[in-house]
């Protein structure tokens, strides 16, 4: 760090874990699959992969990809990947290795920090062409392979500036590429702070971690939880069957999810009244939060608080936040709440004009990224007024009469799958890559609480199970359409555009 500036270590996202560490060196940090790992243990891991990378490079990337999945290792893999004070790109093991490569080679990654569950994707990018130095490889892994030395520790994580960007995660971009969102140290330490005056948060807690680490819920959950010295738990699917067992075993004190993950526990029984005593905090974020849904989470938790956050990855993983109490909402949707302090808000009508009750909601504040990684992906997205940069959400909302904040859906083609936010066009533009097909327009229907993609395309007709063989070849598995619907051609609404709405409208009947 130059002695010019006046960051400190204090200021940025390592410090948080050192903090829990100063709190609870021997309390477990993280549970995964029946193994655990101290705030002590996590610490000298991170600091042992963090240095033998460093060590082993010869000269400093960009980035430093850490390919993880949720088992104990992956834990280790993050805080390394920052404790080494290079900018640290979570990529998910289980996405596409043509996927994976567009976020290597747009970020700039440079080495990789894989877990141990690392072989099949790190076997897709080699057969990719991706020839990468890598750090704790799996046997038989064909990638320059950086040793684990023990001579090569670090003293404590490298200090890095506020101004630095901590981590790049990737959104679904219309041009059929994913868009890489960097986000400062500076950005979260603005959230983290809010954080901490709101909440309680403390050694005693235990934190569900639904989310995979690349999806910027996810820094929520462990920078909430090791900020206060508590514990991370990590829900196995089969946990789902019974939320209410897994919750009393592992004492769950504060519950994070996509309000999704609500249908599936009720369909499983699991919403009974009093299920879930142990819960303090209940937080939803990634898609639109049912009014019954947050009724019915209260009635099988109802010693716990629960809130409603809000906030596109731009703007540094959530940005509002609504405290429910029964009977708020609009149309069956709970509030997003009051956007945080700090920032300013902006509705602009579909003219552009400014609103003052109702449109689409901008931001402009400390948590808001400095732009993505392609500039040209800035176009329409980032303004700037009143000697302010603004970023346009694309969510269109209302202002209630004490200022809090009503969703009321996209302006523009994105939608949130499972809590994935996707454009339309980049599935379109996936489906239009499979042999045979002439054109594909994607629709997002609402099923079960949770938007599904159906895809009508033109061209030759061609099995659905191919189609979406195809399509997981370039799209992560969470947001790969379930339906496919042929059509010699496409409605045109009396513009001479293809009919979205009519297509929506034909597609509600195929997802029952």
């Amino acid at each position: 760090m130059d002695d010019d500036t006046h960051d400190t270590m204090e200021a940025v996202l390592p410090a948080r874990f050192l903090r829990g560490l100063a709190r609870s060196p021997d309390r477990p940090a993280v549970r995964s699959g029946g193994a655990r790992l101290t705030y002590r243990e996590l610490h000298e891991r991170a600091l042992l992969l963090a240095g033998s990378l460093l060590a082993g490079l010869p000269s400093r990337p960009a980035a430093i990809g850490v390919l993880a999945g949720k088992g104990i290792s992956a834990y280790a893999a993050v805080l390394a990947g920052l404790y080494t004070g290079i900018t640290m790109v979570p990529l998910q093991p289980a996405f596409p290795a043509a996927r994976t490569r567009q976020m290597i080679e747009a970020s700039g990654v440079g080495a990789i920090l894989a877990d141990d569950d690392a072989l099949p994707a790190l076997t897709g990018l080699w057969e990719l062409g991706v020839d990468l130095p890598v750090l704790f490889p799996p046997a038989g892994q064909s990638m320059p392979a950086v040793p684990v030395d023990a001579a090569a520790v670090l003293e404590g994580p490298v200090r890095v500036r506020e101004s630095d960007i901590a981590y790049v995660l990737f959104t679904s971009g219309s041009t059929g590429r994913p868009k890489g969102v960097p986000v400062t140290h500076a950005n979260a330490r603005h959230y983290f702070r809010l954080l901490d005056e709101r909440y309680d948060f403390g050694p005693e807690d235990v934190f569900s971690q639904n989310f995979d680490l690349n999806f910027d819920c996810a820094v929520f959950d462990l920078f909430c939880a090791w900020g206060a010295g508590a514990t991370l738990t990590v829900p196995p699917p089969q946990a789902f069957r019974d939320m209410p067992e897994f919750a009393a075993a592992e004492g769950l004190t504060v519950w994070f999810s996509t309000p999704s993950a609500i249908a599936l526990i009720r369909r499983m029984g699991g919403l009974r009244p009093g299920a879930m005593p142990s819960l303090r905090w209940s937080f939803f974020a990634g898609e639109a939060l049912g009014c019954q849904d947050a009724e019915d989470w209260h009635t099988a938790a109802p010693d716990s608080t629960l809130e409603n956050l809000y906030g596109p990855t731009e703007l540094t993983i959530t940005v509002s936040a609504h405290r429910w109490t029964a009977g708020r909402g609009l149309h069956g949707v709970v509030p997003i709440g009051t956007v945080h302090g700090g920032h300013d808000v902006l509705l602009l009508d579909p003219t552009g004009a400014e609103s003052a009750t109702e449109g689409e909601l901008c931001v402009a504040g400390p948590q808001l990224t400095p732009g993505y990684l392609d500039p040209t992906d800035d176009i329409g997205r980032f303004f700037h007024k009143d000697g302010l940069r603004w970023y346009r959400t694309g969510d269109r909302v209302r202002r209630a009469d004490d200022g809090e904040l009503l969703y009321l859906g996209r302006e523009d083609a994105q939608v949130q799958v499972h809590g994935v936010r996707v454009e339309l066009a980049e599935v379109d533009a996936a489906v239009r890559s499979c042999a045979g097909v002439q054109d594909a327009v994607t629709v997002a229907v609402t099923a079960e609480g949770t938007a599904e993609l159906v895809v009508f395309y033109t061209g030759a007709v061609v099995h659905p199970a191919r189609l979406a063989r195809e399509v997981r070849g370039v799209l992560p598995v969470a947001i790969v359409p379930k339906k496919y619907v042929h059509l010699t051609e496409f409605p045109l609404n009396p513009n001479r555009k293809i009919d979205r709405k009519k297509l929506a409208l034909q597609a509600a009947p195929t997802v029952d």
